[in-house]
């Protein structure tokens, strides 16, 4: 059930806002839209949205920018990213400004509404029972209560969905996790066509936590099964 969810679509290509907008709304979506990505960054702000549907090339302010204004303005809402390139940099470089997902163009219909309704099914809160005082390995302190990071003295940027990712594998120190079960407990997926989320998030809190991100020794790498976490 939808439960009539409210999606902002974020598309300057008229044929698509039709055929996405459309698809939508049989499966019980609302369905509001912004041609540009000004509008589209003013209605996520002002508006309460359920999910925001990101295309990247858009006139006024690309979909990166919306994303990281968005964001640095303090909006929660899950934002999936369209885009039509096809490198995987610029899809690492909307996941690292605070996007939750990403799909690149041309992509089924199907593979759109099933990443829709796995973000819509996400909790705001994290999927993870976090140990509610600090934790603390090599020169990195995780003040739960806070949901702060610091590095020494210094405080360390995280997004919601890397804390998230952090405390799990505090948590799960020492054990095997896969992708489908970090999908699943973190993001809230169930069974998702394959992504490169996790491995994203995974290098991100490599480069902001390890001492040399090339040669990790917290965020380990289990050859063709997953993570394992050595803090």
């Amino acid at each position: 059930m939808t439960g009539g969810r409210r999606i902002l679509l974020v598309e300057d290509e008229p044929s698509l806002v039709l055929t996405v907008s459309d698809r939508l709304l049989s499966e019980g979506y609302q369905v509001e839209t912004a041609g540009d990505g000004n509008l589209g960054l003013a209605r996520a702000l002002a508006e309460p949205f359920d999910l925001v549907v990101l295309d990247v090339m858009l006139p006024g302010r690309d979909g990166f920018e919306v994303c990281r204004e968005l964001r640095s303005r303090g909006g929660q809402v899950p934002v999936l990213m369209l885009t039509a390139r096809s490198q995987v940099i610029d899809r690492v470089v909307g996941l690292k400004l605070g996007a939750d997902d990403y799909l690149t163009k041309p992509f089924e219909m199907i593979e759109l509404l099933a990443r829709v309704e796995a973000l819509l099914r996400r909790s705001p809160a994290p999927a993870v029972s976090a140990p509610s005082g600090t934790y603390t390995f090599g020169d990195v302190r995780v003040d739960f209560r806070r949901a702060e990071v610091f590095r020494g003295d210094e405080p360390v940027t995280l997004s919601a969905l890397e804390f998230k990712l952090l405390a799990y594998f505090i948590e799960n120190r020492g054990a095997l996790l896969t992708r489908d079960e970090l999908l699943d407990k973190v993001w809230g997926y169930d069974a998702m066509p394959v992504t490169r989320t996790v491995d994203v998030h995974v290098g991100s809190l490599r480069q902001k936590l390890e001492r040399n991100p090339s040669h990790p020794e917290l965020f380990l790498t289990v050859h063709r099964r997953g993570y394992r976490f050595a803090g």
